[in-house]
């Protein structure tokens, strides 16, 4: 699969890509939600918390639904990326305010369990698949305002 290191994977690799495997499992059974690690996803993902924090608006309440959707969120940046889950030291544990992130292939660390966090408490302004367009460089366009070339 692109963007998938070959050969041996740390223990947070592992316990990351399995948590985020139940959580689509235990989602995906009781809804036909197309949580299938796409960038595409990520758009479902923003409509999962919009819906989220309009029917539960205290974050506490809807925690684990967040920290599930933040594993997801990481492990499509994994797979679709070449990202690989890192455990935060104490210093970034404080700095993002979760145990662990996403470390991309040009060194930069991603928060998106911190990310999906931030979409239920703002709203709209913070999107997950923006922030993973943002990681290859790229700004969304809309449709038909590109450039014309003669």
């Amino acid at each position: 699969m692109r963007g998938e290191r070959v050969g041996r994977r740390s223990g947070i690799e592992i316990r990351m890509r399995w948590q985020a495997g139940e959580f689509v499992r235990q989602v995906t059974a009781r809804n036909r939600l197309p949580l299938d690690y796409s960038v595409d996803s990520l758009r479902v993902v923003d409509f999962i918390v919009d819906g989220v924090r309009k029917g539960e608006p205290e974050r506490a309440r809807a925690r684990q639904v967040l920290y599930g959707l933040g594993i997801y969120v990481g492990e499509v940046f994994v797979r679709r990326a070449g990202g690989v889950w890192v455990e935060f030291d104490a210093q970034q544990r404080e700095l993002f305010g979760q145990p662990v992130g996403v470390r991309m292939p040009d060194g930069r660390l991603w928060n998106p369990l911190g990310k999906v966090v931030k979409r239920f408490d703002a709203g709209a302004s913070e999107s997950v698949r923006m922030l993973y367009l943002q990681v290859h460089g790229r700004e969304a366009r809309p449709i038909g305002c590109g450039r014309r070339t003669a």
